[in-house]
């Protein structure tokens, strides 16, 4: 079970993260976001990162070509698109893509079969943003067979580790908001606190 950490904002704050272990960090390109960074900054910190984490874009509803500008210049790995994309759009992007769903009790997750070119993140449903809310979903409406496959967010703390991995075994966990003092700047005990835990999960202790 691999760890991205969205949201960062800062080189501090990318570094932490890297050094304890994330697989993945995540700069949102939505100028809308609370956590929103501009392109050129995000060049600037992933010139300092070490070359085996991932590092992913998040846009939400952007022009397949704008996308694929700020991620040839900032030297991205992964997009991750959050909002109403289609896989017609995903077909445009030169760079692997995650498409984001954000989950509510009624959601039909057969939806997922329509886009065959990406992977899948699992969100809340949020009516005013599309992120980043800290809100959960119903984690038992996910479909088995689709478990081991997807990204989950949403609010995951480190209470929440144990019990996801024992219980659904997503292939990635997102978290955002849960590791903040505020929005956009992580909380450096919250941080290593949740890495300790995760580490205790998956060794089993």
């Amino acid at each position: 079970m691999k760890i991205k950490v969205c949201g960062i904002t800062n080189i501090e704050d990318a570094q932490l993260c890297c050094n304890l272990g994330a697989d993945a960090i995540g700069f949102i390109f939505y100028e809308k976001s609370k956590r929103y960074i501009a392109p050129e900054k995000v060049k600037k910190i992933i010139k300092q990162l070490p070359p085996f984490v991932i590092k992913v874009g998040v846009f939400v509803n952007e022009k397949p070509e704008v996308i694929n500008r700020i991620t040839k210049d900032t030297k991205l790995n992964l997009v991750q698109l959050h909002g109403e994309e289609t896989a017609g759009d995903i077909d445009i992007i030169d760079l692997p893509v995650i498409k984001a769903f954000r989950i509510n009790d009624n959601f039909d997750f057969s939806l997922l079969s329509n886009y065959k070119n990406c992977s899948f993140l699992l969100d809340a449903f949020d009516i005013n943003e599309y992120g980043g809310t800290g809100k959960k979903f119903l984690w038992n409406n996910i479909p088995n067979e689709i478990k081991n496959k997807i990204i989950l967010a949403g609010g995951i703390k480190k209470e929440d580790l144990r019990l996801i991995f024992r219980d659904i075994k997503p292939y990635a966990i997102d978290v955002s908001s849960s590791l903040e003092l505020k929005p956009g700047e992580k909380d450096k005990e919250k941080v290593k606190l949740f890495f300790d835990e995760y580490i205790r999960v998956i060794n089993g202790k």
